[in-house]
């Protein structure tokens, strides 16, 4: 794709994920006015009677909702349950942009069940989701390279923030920020012509005005910035409550449910639906009561019972099944602790504290920075929802203390931590790779014996045949390093009729490498070298040993015989590993693989899974201890696999075990 296709298909992205914020809005509306009656039963502020069942109805929502959405889920998409975000952080990471197209329709469907017949979740993480794999399919669709196609994914997610806000730069910040994690000008240009066309049909569809209507926010002193302090650091550990109570209660839901997978969601709906008969506010996302809380319309310990409330709410909307989002939630358990914090300064300063509701503004980006650490997106959006430049200043200092408090605390966020626990470290890089991990001072053999820099060239032509080498070392007269000769730079001195030269006149200046650098660093110098290169002690010239292409083959060789268990590899038990170490060097990439579901593949043999073709199983962690995965060995729920696949095969590979849970999946035989 040329730059002009690429912004093409930036703003055919963002009016696709412009017009999917619209759609999946107004789907919310309809079913949760299907189910209650009320076009947002949150606003209602108590239990009402709906359909003629009574306050009961609010406990039967979330089962019937769940009967409807978990098998559309469970056939259809799996990627679709739970918030949409760490899957799309995924794809751009591992998988080159790629989303199933399906993703789209499945997640708009359940995410809309979910939260319209009483999931307690937000409709942000499903849009980022939707929008992204339009923008993954219209890639496809066009062939574009992997680079622009998770530019694509990155548009989509910005426009669909953009159009669900109505806040384009927050869109914007948001794609590049916590998808793409990447600021270049082109990424940055295409991602804000997207949000922009988004933006421009989510105010043709809803109006101009802010989706939240919040109240102008008023500093009365500077004293009063100490007071963002506490805030801050209390939203840390808001944040923080919010990750850990949200993936124990998964831990927890897969460790007592054993039923059918798709029926999960409407067990677990009568728990979520005995908290909203407590707390109604909790229902659907919960805008309503949000606004509520700012503007001061909430007493200190409702306000307390909402923030925990929406905790567990949310968590046990997620760990039963549900499809939804956490950036809502996160603004809701903001704004619900910045009021009660408000209200509490209040008490205690009343001659410095200002309004509650600014503390309830403050708050919601600062819990959000510290669940997802994405300051630059909090501050963004928090300032786009209110317009009111006056209260950048101590959102900026509240959100970082926030960030950084909550970095201290936990080096994952809420949406790192669902990657890690199936064993993909996300802030890692695209793929995990044996070359960084092994030392030159392993790779390197040791030095042939170096040539005079006054040897005259027959005498480095003899000595180059006799070792059959692709280069030696040059030494001066004192010992020092003095650069590397190879045939290449002696046939060049021939040809330039240098016959009487030495071989210091000819050889390359190349600069040595350290025994501690990485195989990855070595083979770029490598690359331009043209010969082998000598290995140096630290930052002086004294000679340790000499590495050229072939050692390094060798070293990542032997690295891999480590993985694997020899005894293992003659036997015929090892023969659904392919081919030789050696022939699998090139061309391949090391793919974690995390389940954490109890379904297939879980429960069979690694030796009956439809690996592709030439894949290899390098090791198998479950729990604390590192298993040798023999082809016997069944995989069990929450085992981590690493496992070696062409390259060509590895950003469909989730998805290939992700159909491996259908009952049609084919075998390996």
């Amino acid at each position: 794709a040329t730059p002009a296709g690429l912004v093409a298909l930036a703003l055919v992205v963002g009016a696709g994920a412009g017009a999917g914020a619209v759609l999946f809005r107004y789907l919310i509306l309809g079913f949760t006015y299907a189910f209650t009656g009320h076009r947002d039963y949150s606003a209602v502020g108590h239990a009402s009677y709906v359909h003629g069942i009574g306050l009961w109805f609010v406990v039967l929502a979330p089962v019937v909702g769940g009967l409807l959405y978990g098998p559309l889920i469970h056939r259809f998409a799996r990627e679709a349950r739970g918030h949409g975000v760490p899957e799309v952080m995924l794809a751009v990471a591992e998988r080159g942009g790629r989303i199933r197209p399906r993703v789209a329709l499945i997640k708009s469907l359940a995410s809309a069940l979910c939260i319209g017949s009483g999931g307690s979740v937000g409709r942000e993480g499903p849009i980022v989701q939707i929008g992204s794999a339009l923008g993954s399919t219209l890639g496809q669709l066009t062939r574009v390279p992997e680079s622009r196609l998770r530019i694509l994914v990155a548009c989509g997610a910005a426009g669909g923030i953009s159009a669900t806000f109505n806040a384009p730069i927050a869109g914007v910040f948001f794609g590049l920020e916590l998808i793409l994690r990447d600021f270049e000008a082109e990424s940055f240009g295409v991602v804000v012509l997207a949000s922009f066309v988004a933006d421009i049909i989510g105010r043709a569809a809803f109006g101009s005005q802010p989706f939240l209507h919040l109240p102008a926010f008023e500093l009365r002193s500077p004293v009063e910035y100490l007071l963002y302090i506490g805030l801050g650091t209390l939203a840390a550990i808001v944040g923080i409550v919010f990750i850990r109570v949200l993936y124990r209660s998964e831990d927890i839901a897969d460790r007592l449910w054993r039923g059918p997978e798709w029926l999960r969601p409407a067990a677990g709906g009568l728990l979520l639906g005995l908290l909203l008969l407590a707390l109604p506010q909790l229902y659907g996302v919960g805008y309503p009561p949000l606004e509520h809380a700012v503007r001061g319309n909430y007493g200190l310990w409702l306000l307390l019972a909402l923030l925990a409330g929406k905790i567990l709410a949310t968590s046990v909307t997620i760990a039963i099944g549900g499809s939804g989002g956490v950036f809502a939630p996160s603004l809701f358990m903001g704004a619900m602790l910045g009021s009660a914090y408000g209200i509490g300064v209040g008490h205690l300063v009343p001659s410095v504290s200002t309004s509650v509701g600014a503390y309830g503004i403050v708050g919601m980006g600062a819990v959000f920075a510290a669940a997802a650490r994405a300051p630059i997106t909090a501050v963004i959006i928090i300032f786009e929802l209110t317009g009111d430049y006056r209260i950048i200043l101590p959102l900026m200092f509240a959100v970082a203390l926030a960030a950084g408090v909550s970095n201290l605390l936990s080096r994952d966020t809420i949406y790192t931590l669902k990657l890690r626990r199936r064993g993909i470290d996300i802030m890692r890089g695209q793929s995990a790779n044996l070359m960084h991990l092994i030392t030159v001072g392993e790779a390197m053999r040791p030095v042939p014996m170096a040539l005079a820099a006054d040897a005259p060239l027959e005498e480095a032509l003899e000595r180059l045949a006799a070792v059959h080498g692709d280069g030696l070392p040059v030494v001066a007269a004192d010992g020092a390093y003095a650069g590397t000769l190879g045939p290449r730079q002696i046939e060049q001195a021939l040809r330039d009729g240098a016959v009487g030269a030495s071989a210091g006149d000819v050889a390359d200046d190349a600069p040595p490498l350290r025994a501690d650098q990485t195989l990855e660093s070595a083979l770029h110098d490598l690359v331009h070298a043209r010969s082998g290169l000598p290995v140096v002690a630290g930052g002086g010239a004294e000679l340790l040993g000499w590495l050229t292409h072939t050692n390094i083959l060798h070293a990542y060789k032997a690295r891999l015989d480590r993985e694997l268990d020899p005894a293992r590899r003659t036997s015929p038990a090892h023969a659904w590993r392919a081919g030789g170490a050696l022939a699998r060097l090139r061309g391949y990439r090391i793919v974690d693989l995390g389940f954490a579901a109890p379904e297939p593949p879980v429960g069979i043999a690694l030796a009956d899974v439809a690996w592709p073709p030439g894949s290899t199983v390098i090791g198998l962690k479950r729990g604390d201890r590192s298993i040798e995965p023999s082809g016997d060995e069944r995989i069990r729920e929450g085992d981590c696999l690493t496992v070696l696949v062409p390259r060509a095969a590895a950003a469909d590979l989730v998805d290939t075990i992700t159909e491996a849970t259908d009952p049609a999946f084919p075998r390996a035989r």
